[in-house]
């Protein structure tokens, strides 16, 4: 009796292991099929961003309803050199993982500035630890756009990451 007690116990965990797990791929297509719409119709009409104020931008993803979670700042193309690039995520670290471990497509996008970043962004970046608030806002806001990267927009499953 106690054998069977133990089975059952056991066929229970598993089940309820594989339903979570399933409930966060649900969760995941969910949000990547509700935001990524968005992002495609703003990626439709990049251009018009271009040589405008980031906060034109940012204020287009606002009435799309898009909110920006994490934020990293890269070069053009030397790893060693100034920071020109905006990269904006809009996942969490679970929703990231959930992507990570299933091989899905995260959408984010990368926006290069005519001019360098100011280098203060590194210990900005440090201090919230990626997390994007109001400051990176006011601290983006000036900032004149020189082209836009819509990346991981082709479908969560796809393995097309070509960028739009």
């Amino acid at each position: 009796m106690k054998n069977i007690f133990l089975k059952i116990a056991l066929l229970i965990n598993v089940f309820l292991i594989s339903n979570c797990n399933a409930q966060t791929v649900s969760d995941y297509t969910t949000f990547y099929n509700d935001i990524v719409p968005k992002l495609n119709t703003i990626a439709v009409n990049k251009t018009q961003f271009y040589g405008q104020n980031f906060s034109n931008l940012y204020g287009e993803l606002l009435n799309k309803n898009i909110s920006i979670v994490k934020l990293s700042c890269g070069s053009k193309g030397d790893p060693n050199s100034q920071f020109f690039v905006l990269d904006l995520f809009f996942e969490d670290s679970g929703m990231w993982s959930v992507a990570t471990d299933n091989t899905f497509q995260y959408p984010w996008i990368s926006i290069t500035f005519e001019n360098e970043i100011p280098s203060q962004v590194k210990n900005l970046v440090l201090q919230n630890q990626g997390q994007w608030n109001n400051t990176f806002v006011q601290f983006f806001s000036n900032m004149k756009i020189e082209k836009i990267m819509f990346v991981g927009v082709n479908g969560y499953n796809s393995t097309n990451w070509t960028g739009k």
